[in-house]
């Protein structure tokens, strides 16, 4: 059957045009609905195929906060195939990642290290959103990340410092590297609670130093600018070679991993009686059967993938995070007089730090915050990428979209922050007492907010707080001749000191102190 369409005769030239003139209205509305004011600003200079990729050559916190002074605090950049929304305010932040919004940005990018060395999207810190994602999130906060556990396992974080101390205090006044100092001790202690084990007790001599090694080119290749996930037609090529070093970094982390899980099983056969189970343990009991596995990975992969991606997070973080602190404290003589002196009244110089003392030491805490304002350890935040389309700021932002989240730009807002790039740790006692780093105020979030805030800020706190105490209160600290630290910033997946931290540290109490024997940990 066919179906004529007759326009009557009488319809004037009037009329037609004020239909149409209607039509083209409803399309309009319905064109600004869907896309608000449009794209955010781009900055010029966008080269084919590349797109910004050459305006990030310096540090890109650095290089994407100076974009922002000029084109404000939103607008997108191309990187090669990608694209990315950067955002450098509390406000914008917020948009994106509380209200509506804090169930669009969610998805993780699906990179080449992902693919390589995050055992195929099993590794939940770069898993994408969903029912694995959350399973293995829950998991991992109540077994181990939790305020209950963290205070379970107190005597793992205690015996790893006052190991630590003891062997630093029989050195006498010679140069140490705080830097490394600082990450054999994180290393140890999550190692040691997700493994039953510290490093040093699996590894000596050679092999520590190349296991060591090898979770350093791990955090190193994680922040590592990879051309190919921009440009994937260059996969091929293996510019720089990364691909190639992945794959040979991976499995030497899978044969890792292998061996504390193939350690775990035989242990669990043999029926070994333990009053207290490591994370890898749990694990182990959880998936004995795939019925409870929430993923297409078999068990052994959820286990390892998810014990690695705890070691990744954990461990570097924390060293980082206290490499400035005591850079900054070194650099600024008034504040690190003003800690020791906070040490001595509270605790005296009887007996080393509790973590009980811990409440006590606010002026330390405040120190604390304030590193993580000016140097937060991921201070271009983990990029997020959006699950669907959304509006920020009235400009429609398409599904696929990248996230960047400029923390450093944020923590170092005029509008926001006094002498932004001074270190004062009296402005979180007075003027930004109540910024808390749980990422409630968008103003000061070095752990990041919404739905992917890092889970770990509780043992964080605890292990930063009771290290940093502990040094500080057993030794003086100072440079050789006195001279300032070096500040440099280095790229990669955490916000890295390049230089070695190089000190010399005098005993400030009785020597029989440093002694002490080390907890037990069954």
């Amino acid at each position: 059957m066919e179906f004529i369409f007759h326009i009557p005769n009488q319809l004037s030239a009037a009329t037609t045009t004020v239909l149409a003139l209607l039509l083209f209205l409803c399309c309009l509305l319905q064109w600004k609905k869907c896309n608000g004011k449009g794209k955010p600003p781009m900055p010029s200079g966008s080269w084919p195929v590349i797109g910004h990729l050459h305006l990030l050559g310096e540090l890109p916190h650095i290089a994407l906060g100076k974009l922002a002074d000029k084109y404000g605090p939103i607008f997108m950049i191309k990187l090669g195939v990608r694209q990315a929304l950067v955002v450098s305010t509390a406000e914008m932040a917020k948009e994106c990642l509380g209200g509506i919004n804090d169930k669009v940005f969610l998805n993780r990018p699906q990179t080449i290290f992902v693919e390589r060395m995050g055992y195929n999207s099993a590794n939940f810190g770069f898993s994408q959103y969903g029912q694995y994602w959350r399973e293995i999130r829950k998991l991992a906060t109540i077994e181990l990340l939790s305020n209950h556990q963290t205070e379970m396992f107190k005597s793992v974080r205690i015996s790893e410092i006052r190991s630590a101390m003891k062997i630093i205090s029989a050195r006498g006044s010679e140069f140490i590297d705080m830097k490394q100092w600082f990450k054999d001790i994180s290393m140890n202690t999550i190692v040691r609670l997700i493994s039953g084990k510290p490093l040093k007790e699996f590894y000596q001599g050679e092999q520590y130093d190349q296991c060591a090694n090898t979770f350093r080119d791990l955090v190193e290749l994680a922040g590592a600018f990879i051309p190919a996930d921009s440009l994937p037609f260059l996969r091929w090529l293996d510019i720089g070679g990364y691909e190639r070093k992945m794959k040979k970094v991976a499995e030497k982390i899978d044969h890792i991993a292998e061996e504390w899980l193939a350690e775990h099983k035989k242990r669990k056969v043999c029926k070994e009686t333990r009053t207290r189970y490591d994370f890898m343990e749990v694990m182990l009991g959880i998936y004995e059967t795939e019925q409870k596995n929430p993923s297409n990975f078999d068990a052994d992969t959820v286990i390892k993938a998810t014990c690695m991606a705890l070691i990744l997070a954990g461990a570097d973080t924390t060293a980082v995070t206290l490499t400035w602190a005591l850079s900054l404290l070194l650099n600024n003589k008034d504040v690190l007089k003003k800690t020791q002196a906070e040490l001595d009244a509270m605790v005296g110089k009887e007996r080393q730090v509790e973590e009980s003392d811990l409440k006590n030491l606010v002026y330390l805490q405040a120190v604390l915050k304030e590193t993580l304002r000016l140097y937060p350890a991921a201070p271009l935040s983990v990029p997020r990428e959006a699950i669907a389309d959304c509006t920020v700021s009235g400009y429609h932002i398409p599904a696929g979209t990248e996230l960047f989240v400029n923390l450093y730009k944020i923590h170092r807002d005029p509008k926001v922050w006094q002498d932004p790039s001074e270190f004062r740790p009296e402005r979180f006692l007075i003027t930004s007492k109540d910024y808390d780093e749980r990422g409630q105020t968008f103003e000061f979030m070095p752990f990041g907010s919404g739905r992917r805030i890092c889970p770990g800020i509780s043992l964080a706190h605890r292990v930063m707080q009771f290290t940093l105490a502990n040094l500080l209160h057993g030794f003086e600290v100072s440079t050789p001749s006195g001279e300032l630290v070096d500040m440099s910033e280095g790229f990669g997946l955490t916000n890295l000191k390049i230089t070695p931290l190089e000190v010399i540290l005098t005993h400030r109490l009785p020597q029989n102190i440093y002694n002490n024997s080390t907890m037990a940990f069954n």
